[in-house]
């Protein structure tokens, strides 16, 4: 694995330094930036919406306003989140 970004051990591939999470609880916009973009290709997925074109023809996109919220509800649930328990 030599070359690439995270942890080397294939156990703990995906998952999010135990650091940063921490950091994002305090507050840290850095690490709540970290957490957003490691979340983003599922909230992208969440927000897939069907979208119907003038002419008729049906496609999916992106929901903005719903994949907006859906960030805003993980940072607030980021920052309740307590590590204590």
């Amino acid at each position: 694995m030599n070359g690439t970004i995270g942890n080397s051990n294939p156990d703990e591939r995906g998952l999010l330094p135990y650091p940063v999470i921490l950091a994002a609880t305090k507050g840290n916009p850095d690490a709540i930036r970290i957490v957003v973009q490691h979340f983003s290709g599922y909230i992208a997925h969440l927000s897939m919406q069907v979208i119907r074109s003038e002419r008729g023809n049906t496609y999916y996109g992106i929901d903005e306003d719903l994949r907006e919220r859906l960030q805003s509800k993980l940072m607030r649930a980021v920052l309740k989140f307590d590590l204590e328990r």
